[in-house]
């Protein structure tokens, strides 16, 4: 079942989400071309038409299991991505945060924004129960992110995901749905 678009209105962002498009091919790439070095090594977003077709394949391919969603800010276009991947249903119902801004985006409260209704469609469409993220413990403005935004700290993962071709170690948070319900009061 799609998630249908949803907006947020905040007093720095309006943003709405969706799921990427086959349109969004020109725009996505050239934003993620612009964005490399605030990427670094943090994060490979998908910088070439033949990696975004890959990457909107994936979650045509598994939607049950991945989904992506681009972040849009009114009157601005691509603002970032936020993906749910590993979505695991039955007694689990969990999956994994992975996220990016688009240079321009970063600072101004859009990928707040932009989280918020992800994290709604995660707890109440999507049904899970746990949404965590992985964050390299070098990444300051992103573990900032993260515990701004409500996410728990819950450890520290040695060579837990290999990044730029290195095993590199990563600090877990996670939002389960009754921190989530209570923050949205």
């Amino acid at each position: 079942m799609p998630i249908m678009p949803r907006t947020s209105s905040r007093p720095r962002a309006t943003v709405a989400i969706r799921a990427p498009r086959v349109s969004d091919e020109r725009a996505f790439v050239e934003r993620a071309l612009a964005s490399r070095a605030l990427h670094a090594r943090w994060v490979g977003a998908p910088a070439s038409a033949a990696e975004f077709r890959a990457w909107l394949a994936r979650g045509r391919a598994r939607p049950a299991a991945f989904r992506g969603f681009v972040i849009v800010a009114k009157g601005e276009g691509l603002a970032g991505v936020c993906n749910l991947s590993e979505i695991v249903h039955g007694v689990f119902k969990s999956a994994y945060l992975g996220y990016y801004a688009f240079a321009g985006a970063a600072g101004r409260g859009l990928m707040s924004a932009g989280l918020a209704l992800v994290l709604d469609a995660a707890f109440n469409e999507i049904g899970l129960h746990r949404v965590e993220a992985n964050v390299q413990p070098e990444n300051a403005r992103s573990l900032a992110f993260l515990a701004r935004n409500g996410f728990t700290r819950e450890g520290y993962s040695r060579r837990y995901l290999k990044v730029g071709g290195r095993w590199r170690d990563h600090v877990r948070f996670a939002m389960l749905a009754e921190d989530w319900r209570l923050r949205r009061r």
